[in-house]
C-alpha cells in the first residue's frame, strides 16, 4: 500500500512539475521582445554619460518599465536612464532610436520598439545647457527666436 501511495505521489509531483514548466515556457514565448538593438554611427550622450559610436541594445529594466538600460552589445559601456511612455506621433512602424542633435552633440531622446510603444528620456542638464546656448545664439540672429533649435536624427533598429 505504501509503495502505491508513494508511486502515485511521485507521478503527481512529476505531472505538476511538467505542467508548470510548460506554462513558464509558453508565457515566455508570448512575451514580446523589449530589447531594441541599433548601430549608432556617431558619439552620443545619455544623461551625463558619453557613449562612443557602435552597436547598442536598449531595454526596459524595472517592473514599472520606466527604467532604460542602454548598453553596448559587447557589454563594456552602459548607462541607466529613467523614461516616460510616449504615444506615437507619426505613422512609423520600424523600431528606432531618436536623437536630438545640437551642432555636433547628439542626445538620446526616444526609443521605439516598432509598435505604438515608445519611451521618452527626460533632458539632462547638459542637453538643457546646450539647448540654451543654441537659443541665445539664434536670438542674436532673430530677436523673436524662442524655440529650441535642434535636429531630430533617427537610427533604425531591430528587436531581439
Amino acid at each position: 500500500m505504501k509503495k502505491e501511495t508513494l508511486r502515485g505521489l511521485t507521478m503527481l509531483v512529476l505531472v505538476v512539475t511538467l505542467a508548470l514548466a510548460w506554462y513558464a515556457v509558453s508565457v515566455n514565448a508570448q512575451t514580446p521582445s523589449n530589447k531594441v538593438v541599433a548601430n549608432v554611427p556617431f558619439e552620443f550622450s545619455v544623461g551625463y554619460k558619453s557613449m562612443p559610436a557602435g552597436e547598442y541594445a536598449v531595454q526596459t529594466i524595472s517592473s514599472a518599465s520606466n527604467g532604460l538600460l542602454i548598453q553596448s552589445t559587447d557589454g563594456k559601456i552602459s548607462a541607466l536612464r529613467l523614461s516616460d511612455e510616449t504615444d506615437r506621433i507619426k505613422e512609423k512602424s520600424q523600431a528606432r532610436l531618436v536623437f536630438h542633435r545640437y551642432g555636433e552633440h547628439y542626445f538620446l531622446a526616444e526609443v521605439w520598439n516598432g509598435a505604438n510603444t515608445g519611451r521618452r528620456l527626460s533632458k539632462s542638464q547638459e542637453e538643457s545647457a546646450i539647448a540654451d546656448e543654441f537659443i541665445l545664439a539664434s536670438a542674436g540672429e532673430n530677436a523673436h527666436a524662442k524655440t529650441v533649435i535642434y535636429e531630430t536624427v533617427e537610427v533604425l533598429a531591430v528587436l531581439r
